[in-house]
Protein backbone atom coordinates (compact mmCIF):
# COMPACT_ATOMS: atom_id res chain seq x y z
CA UNK A 1 0.00 0.00 0.00
CA UNK A 2 0.99 3.45 -0.83
CA UNK A 3 0.40 6.28 1.84
CA UNK A 4 0.34 8.95 -0.69
CA UNK A 5 -3.03 7.18 -1.81
CA UNK A 6 -4.82 8.34 1.06
CA UNK A 7 -3.99 11.95 0.15
CA UNK A 8 -7.94 13.65 0.25
CA UNK A 9 -7.74 14.76 -3.15
CA UNK A 10 -6.72 11.25 -4.56
CA UNK A 11 -8.43 8.59 -2.29
CA UNK A 12 -12.45 8.13 -3.48
CA UNK A 13 -10.80 8.19 -7.03
CA UNK A 14 -8.57 5.20 -5.85
CA UNK A 15 -11.49 3.53 -3.79
CA UNK A 16 -13.52 3.60 -6.71
CA UNK A 17 -11.41 2.39 -8.90
CA UNK A 18 -10.50 -0.32 -6.00
CA UNK A 19 -14.48 -1.02 -6.23
CA UNK A 20 -14.14 -2.12 -10.02
CA UNK A 21 -10.77 -3.90 -9.56
CA UNK A 22 -12.56 -6.16 -7.02
CA UNK A 23 -15.45 -6.71 -9.04
CA UNK A 24 -13.03 -7.48 -12.30
CA UNK A 25 -11.07 -10.40 -10.51
CA UNK A 26 -13.66 -11.75 -8.64
CA UNK A 27 -16.49 -11.91 -11.61
CA UNK A 28 -14.73 -14.65 -13.70
CA UNK A 29 -13.97 -17.32 -10.55
CA UNK A 30 -17.97 -16.63 -9.12
CA UNK A 31 -19.74 -17.79 -12.35
CA UNK A 32 -22.32 -19.75 -12.94
CA UNK A 33 -23.18 -19.35 -9.58
CA UNK A 34 -22.79 -15.55 -8.16
CA UNK A 35 -21.85 -11.92 -9.12
CA UNK A 36 -20.06 -9.79 -8.04
CA UNK A 37 -22.00 -6.47 -8.21
CA UNK A 38 -20.45 -2.70 -7.18
CA UNK A 39 -22.88 -1.03 -4.83
CA UNK A 40 -22.66 2.72 -3.70
CA UNK A 41 -23.94 5.19 -1.30
CA UNK A 42 -23.70 8.40 -0.61
CA UNK A 43 -22.92 10.94 2.80
CA UNK A 44 -22.20 14.17 3.21
CA UNK A 45 -19.49 16.31 4.48
CA UNK A 46 -19.07 19.68 5.72
CA UNK A 47 -16.71 21.90 3.74
CA UNK A 48 -16.37 25.46 5.47
CA UNK A 49 -16.47 28.29 2.34
CA UNK A 50 -15.31 31.46 2.76
CA UNK A 51 -18.23 33.66 0.29
CA UNK A 52 -17.62 37.06 -0.74
CA UNK A 53 -20.05 39.85 -1.85
CA UNK A 54 -19.69 42.66 -3.78
CA UNK A 55 -20.56 46.35 -2.03
CA UNK A 56 -21.35 49.28 -3.61
CA UNK A 57 -20.74 52.66 -1.61
CA UNK A 58 -20.82 56.37 -2.56
CA UNK A 59 -17.82 58.44 -2.16
CA UNK A 60 -16.92 60.26 0.78
CA UNK A 61 -16.10 63.52 -0.77
CA UNK A 62 -18.65 65.63 -3.00
CA UNK A 63 -17.71 67.99 -5.68
CA UNK A 64 -19.95 71.64 -6.12
CA UNK A 65 -19.16 73.69 -9.27
CA UNK A 66 -20.21 77.15 -8.19
CA UNK A 67 -21.41 80.03 -10.54
CA UNK A 68 -18.57 81.97 -12.54
CA UNK A 69 -19.63 85.76 -13.45
CA UNK A 70 -20.24 84.29 -16.83
CA UNK A 71 -22.68 82.32 -15.79
CA UNK A 72 -24.90 84.60 -13.62
CA UNK A 73 -28.38 84.24 -14.25
CA UNK A 74 -27.79 80.80 -14.89
CA UNK A 75 -29.16 78.10 -12.54
CA UNK A 76 -26.33 76.81 -9.87
CA UNK A 77 -24.99 73.28 -11.22
CA UNK A 78 -25.93 70.09 -9.31
CA UNK A 79 -24.15 67.92 -7.22
CA UNK A 80 -21.44 66.44 -8.83
CA UNK A 81 -19.87 63.15 -7.72
CA UNK A 82 -18.13 60.72 -9.39
CA UNK A 83 -19.29 57.15 -9.81
CA UNK A 84 -19.62 54.79 -6.77
CA UNK A 85 -16.88 52.66 -6.07
CA UNK A 86 -17.19 48.83 -5.50
CA UNK A 87 -15.23 47.06 -2.52
CA UNK A 88 -14.93 43.12 -1.48
CA UNK A 89 -16.17 42.37 1.67
CA UNK A 90 -15.05 38.94 3.00
CA UNK A 91 -18.23 37.12 4.22
CA UNK A 92 -17.97 34.93 7.43
CA UNK A 93 -17.46 31.16 6.26
CA UNK A 94 -20.53 29.27 5.83
CA UNK A 95 -20.71 25.35 6.03
CA UNK A 96 -21.54 23.73 2.49
CA UNK A 97 -22.45 20.08 2.51
CA UNK A 98 -20.25 17.99 -0.22
CA UNK A 99 -20.86 14.36 -0.94
CA UNK A 100 -18.87 11.47 -0.70
CA UNK A 101 -19.17 8.84 -2.16
CA UNK A 102 -18.60 5.00 -0.40
CA UNK A 103 -18.23 1.69 -2.17
CA UNK A 104 -18.16 -1.63 -1.97
CA UNK A 105 -18.88 -5.14 -3.63
CA UNK A 106 -21.30 -7.43 -2.83
CA UNK A 107 -21.56 -11.35 -3.67
CA UNK A 108 -25.39 -12.41 -4.71
CA UNK A 109 -26.47 -16.04 -5.70
CA UNK A 110 -27.70 -15.32 -9.10
CA UNK A 111 -30.92 -17.83 -8.79
CA UNK A 112 -32.50 -16.20 -5.65
CA UNK A 113 -30.11 -12.43 -5.65
CA UNK A 114 -29.28 -13.51 -2.41
CA UNK A 115 -26.92 -11.37 -0.53
CA UNK A 116 -23.92 -13.77 0.37
CA UNK A 117 -20.87 -11.61 1.37
CA UNK A 118 -19.98 -7.79 1.82
CA UNK A 119 -16.68 -6.65 0.20
CA UNK A 120 -16.67 -2.79 2.43
CA UNK A 121 -13.53 -1.05 1.25
CA UNK A 122 -13.82 2.25 4.24
CA UNK A 123 -13.62 5.58 3.55
CA UNK A 124 -12.82 8.65 6.48
CA UNK A 125 -16.13 9.31 7.11
CA UNK A 126 -17.09 5.52 8.17
CA UNK A 127 -14.15 5.78 10.94
CA UNK A 128 -15.22 8.86 11.97
CA UNK A 129 -16.55 8.91 15.21
CA UNK A 130 -19.46 11.93 15.33
CA UNK A 131 -20.31 11.60 11.99
CA UNK A 132 -23.74 9.94 10.33
CA UNK A 133 -21.69 7.32 8.07
CA UNK A 134 -19.45 5.93 11.61
CA UNK A 135 -23.07 4.95 13.02
CA UNK A 136 -24.59 4.16 9.57
CA UNK A 137 -21.80 1.48 8.94
CA UNK A 138 -22.00 0.13 12.80
CA UNK A 139 -25.75 -0.54 12.30
CA UNK A 140 -25.00 -2.18 8.69
CA UNK A 141 -22.10 -4.53 10.36
CA UNK A 142 -24.53 -5.33 12.70
CA UNK A 143 -27.24 -6.12 10.52
CA UNK A 144 -24.67 -8.31 8.37
CA UNK A 145 -23.75 -10.40 11.45
CA UNK A 146 -27.88 -10.92 12.55
CA UNK A 147 -28.56 -11.70 9.12
CA UNK A 148 -25.52 -14.47 9.04
CA UNK A 149 -23.73 -13.19 5.86
CA UNK A 150 -20.04 -12.55 5.50
CA UNK A 151 -18.56 -9.52 5.70
CA UNK A 152 -14.95 -8.55 4.54
CA UNK A 153 -13.71 -5.04 5.27
CA UNK A 154 -10.52 -3.72 3.86
CA UNK A 155 -9.31 -0.65 5.97
CA UNK A 156 -5.86 1.07 3.79
CA UNK A 157 -6.27 4.11 6.16
CA UNK A 158 -4.13 5.27 9.23
CA UNK A 159 -6.22 7.41 10.25
CA UNK A 160 -9.76 7.63 12.76
CA UNK A 161 -11.05 4.42 14.44
CA UNK A 162 -10.63 1.29 13.68
CA UNK A 163 -13.43 -0.94 12.78
CA UNK A 164 -14.01 -3.67 15.05
CA UNK A 165 -12.51 -2.39 17.92
CA UNK A 166 -10.48 -5.08 18.89
CA UNK A 167 -6.92 -5.81 20.19
CA UNK A 168 -5.03 -5.52 17.30
CA UNK A 169 -0.48 -6.27 16.09
CA UNK A 170 1.15 -2.62 15.18
CA UNK A 171 0.42 -2.36 11.56
CA UNK A 172 -0.68 0.02 9.71
CA UNK A 173 -3.59 -1.41 7.82
CA UNK A 174 -5.76 -4.27 8.30
CA UNK A 175 -8.03 -6.44 6.21
CA UNK A 176 -11.05 -8.28 8.66
CA UNK A 177 -12.78 -11.37 7.75
CA UNK A 178 -16.15 -11.67 9.46
CA UNK A 179 -17.99 -15.51 8.46
CA UNK A 180 -21.23 -16.08 8.79
CA UNK A 181 -22.53 -17.58 12.23
CA UNK A 182 -18.72 -17.72 12.98
CA UNK A 183 -17.90 -15.91 16.57
CA UNK A 184 -14.59 -14.71 15.67
CA UNK A 185 -13.21 -12.68 13.45
CA UNK A 186 -9.99 -13.60 11.24
CA UNK A 187 -7.35 -10.62 10.83
CA UNK A 188 -4.68 -9.78 8.48
CA UNK A 189 -2.66 -6.76 9.09
CA UNK A 190 -1.20 -5.09 5.93
CA UNK A 191 2.45 -3.32 6.85
CA UNK A 192 4.41 -1.25 4.69
CA UNK A 193 7.64 -3.83 3.75
CA UNK A 194 5.36 -6.78 3.04
CA UNK A 195 2.69 -6.98 -0.09
CA UNK A 196 -0.80 -7.13 0.50
CA UNK A 197 -2.77 -10.66 1.59
CA UNK A 198 -4.62 -12.68 -0.65
CA UNK A 199 -7.15 -12.92 1.29
CA UNK A 200 -10.56 -15.76 0.79
CA UNK A 201 -13.47 -14.56 0.15
CA UNK A 202 -16.48 -16.91 1.49
CA UNK A 203 -19.44 -18.22 -0.75
CA UNK A 204 -22.69 -20.59 0.34
CA UNK A 205 -21.21 -23.85 1.65
CA UNK A 206 -20.26 -25.79 0.40
CA UNK A 207 -18.45 -23.92 -2.54
CA UNK A 208 -14.49 -23.15 -1.19
CA UNK A 209 -13.81 -19.55 -1.12
CA UNK A 210 -12.30 -17.61 -3.71
CA UNK A 211 -8.88 -15.62 -3.90
CA UNK A 212 -9.06 -11.85 -3.66
CA UNK A 213 -5.38 -10.75 -4.68
CA UNK A 214 -5.23 -7.25 -3.02
CA UNK A 215 -1.58 -6.46 -3.58
CA UNK A 216 -2.22 -7.23 -7.73
CA UNK A 217 -5.97 -4.92 -7.78
CA UNK A 218 -3.74 -1.83 -6.69
CA UNK A 219 -0.87 -2.23 -8.40
CA UNK A 220 -3.22 -2.77 -11.49
CA UNK A 221 -5.11 0.40 -10.31
CA UNK A 222 -1.87 2.53 -9.67
CA UNK A 223 -0.33 2.04 -13.05
CA UNK A 224 -3.77 2.02 -15.22
CA UNK A 225 -4.94 5.68 -13.50
CA UNK A 226 -1.48 6.55 -13.48
CA UNK A 227 -0.90 7.86 -9.85
CA UNK A 228 2.47 8.37 -10.46
CA UNK A 229 2.01 11.55 -12.49
CA UNK A 230 -0.88 12.77 -10.11
CA UNK A 231 0.98 12.16 -6.19
CA UNK A 232 3.28 14.91 -5.15
CA UNK A 233 6.46 12.55 -3.54
CA UNK A 234 8.38 15.67 -2.82
CA UNK A 235 6.19 15.87 -0.27
CA UNK A 236 5.49 14.49 3.22
CA UNK A 237 2.60 11.59 2.74
CA UNK A 238 -0.55 12.55 4.01
CA UNK A 239 -1.87 12.61 8.01
CA UNK A 240 -0.94 10.95 9.94
CA UNK A 241 2.57 11.46 10.88
CA UNK A 242 4.74 7.74 9.97
CA UNK A 243 6.25 6.12 13.05
CA UNK A 244 9.91 7.05 12.96
CA UNK A 245 11.42 3.40 11.14
CA UNK A 246 8.43 3.51 8.59
CA UNK A 247 9.25 7.57 7.55
CA UNK A 248 13.15 6.19 7.25
CA UNK A 249 11.97 3.10 5.06
CA UNK A 250 9.91 5.59 2.86
CA UNK A 251 12.83 8.27 2.42
CA UNK A 252 15.24 5.38 1.37
CA UNK A 253 12.85 4.09 -1.45
CA UNK A 254 11.39 7.69 -2.92
CA UNK A 255 15.22 8.91 -4.33
CA UNK A 256 15.33 5.69 -6.38
CA UNK A 257 14.57 7.27 -9.62
CA UNK A 258 11.30 6.27 -11.10
CA UNK A 259 10.61 4.13 -7.97
CA UNK A 260 7.07 4.23 -5.71
CA UNK A 261 6.58 3.02 -1.95
CA UNK A 262 4.41 0.14 -3.78
CA UNK A 263 7.35 -1.21 -5.61
CA UNK A 264 9.09 -3.19 -2.92
CA UNK A 265 6.18 -4.57 -2.07
CA UNK A 266 5.45 -5.72 -5.55
CA UNK A 267 9.35 -7.43 -5.79
CA UNK A 268 8.60 -8.98 -3.13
Amino acid sequence: MDPYLEDPDIWEDFHANLAGEIQSQLAPRLRPRYIAAITRRVSYEEVAVEETQRHSAKPDVSVVRMPTPEMRGVAPAALVAGPPTETIIPAPLVAVESAVNLYGVEIREVKTGTLVTAIEILSPVNKRVGHEAFAEYQRKRLDLRRASKHLLEIDLLRGGARVPSVDLPGAPYFIFLTRSAHESIEIWPVRWQEPIPVVPVPLLRPDPDVPLNLNRAVQSIYDRAAYDLRLDYTQPPPKPALASEDQQWLQSLLPVAGARPGDASEQT
